[in-house]
């Protein structure tokens, strides 16, 4: 049966082909678009596996074998709102270990950097960058070491007195490859920030699968209708229900398996543009983007097998009984229990808002089973309600187009939904999406703006915060600010002006604001006025009292007047430099001349701006949007594809009924308004549905796992929407006209 199924599949004239060729094309976009998905979570990991190293020191690994000691003091530097990895290193003998992408370790005087960090120095005047890192440039680190190619790191070679000196240096025998359980702040990494993308890009990479499948479904059932009729007439002349089941499951299998490798080949093709779609706010190296073999072997056994179940289902009425094409009983009417999933899935949505798993793992099951869920409810709800809404349009209309393609939804609500049933997925996902990530950009983008006095502002202060104390001293502390440094900055072109803040060791001026403690440092009131943005002293003061969480955080409070108090300027001159504050024009070169200066003549200190703070979060906040413009790239386009499919297929299935009726002297425009109301109407009604539904999960989401209150996704997500629906039923119009053409009267003739 076999070969005959194949030389079926192929002999049916130019509409047999048309309909093989298509489903291939519907099958290989989609397996493309599911094939890029799985490799972009897989790519999330890998860069989270080459970020662990980074972690050295902090994971607490020990060698297996006796080793050399390597002093390591890793950092976080800025240049222009982009985070550089610094790490210091120091080995103690031949044998310490060596991280990855590194042939060896760099010597004092030397350091490594990688590839796009070197077009960086090359790009920038040694001034604002490259007089940072001490001696000459030495090597490369290399892929293996880097989450993205646009990976700003260096390693720093010096001496281990150099490297032991600094703030938070440690001595280790192993380079990290996991990250530790506690890891806080103070860890880089897929320890901080991996596993918010990786929860929000499993979720959506489970919700693009739904469109997807379903344009798969609906493409393997074009023309119906049609072989229904020629499987029956095979039943009729002794073919024997299982013989037609091959055929049927051959003829969609061939299509599927012929689309399942063009759609590896999509994939292929696809790969460096995924790469290049910041989604953790860096590229992706294309060698990331793989799939493991358990993903290529679901997708290459699986797609075509749920084709040919597809076909199975599609035509088993045929199986059953040759004369079920002939009968056509009115299937029974769906029941109000099909909204059962839905109403679990947001019920599930709404237990994670009062019972909030606590991993990761936990949290992307819970929330992918109630997105899925959701969108199940959606599917197998959609029938039901197409025929309330159905039966209430024809309780209240008297024209004749629209009480045929009432009745007609009534009596078969399942094949009016199941046009649009990739439409409604596509409306849901993209309201979700864009919903959650369109108020974490506002919430965190709003938080992240900074006043304009501070971004112009730059402040160096310890490594270490806190009172940490070493060897005596008040860690990070400087012993005095020389005339020589002060002038470097002086010359700066942009320079505005700059205040030192001393150690207070007396805690002069410790006072409350509000229910929190001030932690004090003694400012000059002559440098104070300099830096007008923090705040200022008391008419005739010398020396002020200032919250030191002023300079560090980068507020703005310049109504504020700081409690003076009893030392004089020269005292406080003597006493160590906790941090320096410097204020400019706001341009970059000045800021990273200032922040190279500072960083050269004191390496125990960090230079940061306001901008810097806010770096690694706006790096989220860009892959989100590019998170969300996917979405809506790629899920519209499907479901207006599935669309345009299922209204040329059941046009195709019914040629023969409408025919009929155009001989009976219905008019073609009764026809095309009835089949125009088919269509419409379920799309509609349900569409209200799933847009109300989608920022229903989305508000859920958003409260339990963030603790956000749902903000509007602005104009161009409503512009988007109303044009995809406006687009639909434009797609819907369009075929109209191949009435005309499909319903002649060679049509109706028997056969």
């Amino acid at each position: 049966m076999i070969p005959f199924s194949l030389r079926l599949t192929v002999s049916g004239g130019r509409e047999a082909l048309a309909r093989l060729v298509t489903i291939t094309a519907a099958v290989a976009i989609g397996v493309g678009l599911l094939l890029s998905t799985f490799a972009a979570v897989n790519a999330l990991d890998r860069v989270n596996d080459r970020q662990r190293w980074m972690n050295t020191g902090a994971a607490g690994a020990t060698a297996t074998a006796p080793v050399d000691r390597l002093w390591w003091e890793a950092r976080e530097d800025y240049h222009d709102g982009r985070s550089v990895f610094r790490v210091e290193v120091a080995a103690e003998g031949p044998t310490a270990p060596v991280p990855p992408g590194l042939t060896g370790l760099p010597a004092p005087g030397e350091y490594v950097a990688s590839p796009a960090l070197q077009k960086l120095l090359r790009d920038t005047p040694a001034a604002e960058l490259a007089d940072r890192f001490p001696g000459r440039l030495a090597g490369t680190v290399g892929d293996a070491a880097l989450p993205s190619p646009d990976s700003l790191t260096v390693v720093v070679g010096g001496t281990v007195d150099e490297v032991r000196a600094l703030p938070g240096a440690t001595a280790v025998t192993s380079i990290a490859t996991t990250v530790p359980a506690e890891c806080d702040h103070a860890c880089f990494g897929a320890g901080v920030h991996g596993d918010s993308m990786l929860l929000i890009l499993t979720v959506v990479a489970g919700a693009l699968i739904f469109p997807v499948l379903v344009f798969i479904g609906t493409a393997t059932r074009l023309s119906a209708a049609s072989r229904e009729q020629r499987f029956a007439a095979m039943r009729l002349v002794g073919a024997t229900p299982g013989q037609i089941s091959v055929v049927s499951a051959v003829e969609s299998a061939v299509a599927a398996v012929a689309g399942t490798l063009a759609g590896f080949g999509v994939y292929s093709a696809l790969r460096p543009l995924v790469a290049d779609v910041p989604f953790t706010g860096d590229r992706f190296f294309v060698t990331d983007l793989g799939l493991s073999p358990a993903q290529a072997a679901g997708v290459a056994l699986g797609v075509p097998l749920a084709a040919a179940a597809a076909a199975r289902l599609a035509l088993r009425r045929v199986v059953v009984s040759p004369l079920g094409v002939s009968r056509r009983v009115t299937p029974k009417p769906p029941r109000a229990w099909r909204l059962i999933p839905l109403v679990a899935g947001l019920a599930e949505l709404g237990y994670l808002v009062v019972r909030h798993p606590s991993t990761t793992s936990g949290q992307s099951a819970g929330y992918l089973s109630g997105f899925v869920l959701v969108m199940l409810g959606l599917v197998i709800g959609g029938p039901w309600l197409t025929m309330a809404a159905a039966r209430a349009v024809a309780r209240r209309t008297s024209r004749p187009a629209s009480l045929i393609a009432m009745r007609r939804l009534a009596d078969d609500p399942k094949t009016g939904f199941r046009a649009v049933a990739g439409l409604v997925l596509a409306l849901f996902v993209t309201t979700a999406t864009v919903g959650i990530i369109g108020t974490i950009n506002a919430e965190r983008g709003t938080a992240l703006g900074g006043d304009a006095l501070v971004r112009k502002a730059i402040v160096d202060d310890p490594l270490l915060a806190g009172d940490s104390v070493i060897n005596g001293d008040v860690a990070g502390t400087i012993p005095a600010v020389s005339a020589d440094v002060a002038a470097q900055a002086r010359a700066v072109p942009g320079f505005e002006g700059m205040a030192l803040a001393h150690e207070n060791p007396a805690r002069l001026g410790a006072v409350r604001r509000g229910d929190r403690p001030l932690v004090p440092v003694l400012v000059r009131c002559s440098e104070l006025a300099q830096i007008p943005m923090v705040g200022h002293c008391a008419p005739g003061a010398a020396v002020a009292a200032v919250d030191r969480f002023q300079f560090v955080d980068l507020q703005s409070d310049s109504g504020h007047e700081w409690p003076a108090v009893p030392i004089s300027p020269e005292e406080v001159d003597k006493l160590p430099v906790r941090l320096i504050y410097a204020t400019t024009d706001g341009s970059t070169p000045a800021m990273e001349r200032l922040r190279t200066i500072f960083s050269r003549n004191y390496p125990t200190h960090v230079a940061r701006v306001a901008d810097d703070w806010a770096s690694e979060a706006q790096k989220k906040l860009q892959g989100w949007r590019q998170l969300a413009n996917v979405v809506l790239l790629t899920t519209l386009p499907i479901a207006g594809c599935g669309l345009a499919v299922s209204v040329v297929a059941g046009l195709s299935d019914r040629r023969r009924p409408f025919a009929m009726l155009r001989l009976t002297g219905a008019p073609l425009r009764l026809l095309q308004r009835v089949v125009g109301l088919e269509s419409a109407l379920p799309l509609l009604v349900v569409a209200a549905l799933a847009i109300g539904t989608g920022f229903a999960s989305a508000a859920l989401f958003l409260r339990s796992q963030m603790g956000y209150d749902l903000a509007s996704p602005g104009a161009l997500y409503y512009g988007l929407t109303s044009f995809g629906i406006v687009a639909s039923l434009g797609i819907i119009a369009s075929t109209l006209p191949l009435l005309r053409r499909i319903t002649g009267p060679e049509a109706a003739r028997n056969g």
